[in-house]
């Protein structure tokens, strides 16, 4: 499979899951009262991120870069090389942080936390795409 192809059906997944999260309630109360909704919040975030990371991954090889050493390496990398701005790379970078969390530290989970990201931070991975699709168009 070409390089671009992979990364499309990555960025089709990436917003079936964003679009799961849209349609969510994104109160906090709501979240701690409903362990069903909150739990398949959580996974759907965890997939977008993963699928982010997994882009990452592949501009990465693709391009011949220096592999990462971690998750949130690897959306700096990208700010790094000029594949998407530096700064929106060291914002989005926190979601490699947050997929640690969702994935090691799932008990742990802060509702508002999650509140929070429903309603202020989905359009991140919007923007991502978009960068990704740009880049790709250039070469």
């Amino acid at each position: 499979m070409k390089t671009k192809e992979k990364i499309a059906r990555k960025i089709k997944n990436m917003q079936r899951y964003v679009d799961f999260l849209r349609e969510q309630p994104a109160d906090e109360k709501e979240l701690v009262k409903n362990y069903l909704l909150k739990s398949a919040i959580e996974r759907n975030l965890q997939l977008a991120i993963e699928s982010a990371l997994d882009i990452g991954e592949v501009m990465i090889s693709s391009e011949n870069l220096e592999k990462p050493e971690d998750y949130r390496s690897i959306i700096i990398t990208l700010g790094k090389e000029g594949i998407i701005p530096g700064e929106f790379a060291r914002r989005f970078s926190e979601a490699a942080k947050l997929r640690n969390i969702l994935v090691h530290m799932y008990t742990e989970v802060d509702p508002a936390m999650i509140s929070q990201i429903l309603a202020n931070n989905l359009d991140d991975f919007d923007e991502y795409a978009r960068y990704i699709a740009r880049y790709l168009d250039k070469v």
